[in-house]
């Protein structure tokens, strides 16, 4: 009797621990997904302000090149 009384409770504490490693498994996948989704959204941002920063000297350049070719009578 108490050999099964000792059965139980090994299978309770394996239980018990199987479960404690599902939940600190969750829990890892949750920062990982938590630290994928920040560094995306951190590459977004680099990726939209290096295209407004293109954006700004293809504008800054083509006015410059108007207006030289403006002030040498290439453009009217």
């Amino acid at each position: 009797m108490a050999s099964k009384g000792l059965q139980d409770l090994k299978q309770q504490v394996q239980g018990a621990a199987q479960e404690a490693v599902t939940a600190a498994g969750a829990s890892a996948q949750q920062v990982v997904d938590q630290a994928t989704e920040a560094g995306q959204k951190a590459m977004d941002q680099v990726v939209k302000s290096t295209q407004e920063t293109i954006d700004k000297t293809a504008n800054q350049a083509s006015e410059t090149f108007s207006g030289f070719g403006k002030k040498f009578g290439l453009i009217k």
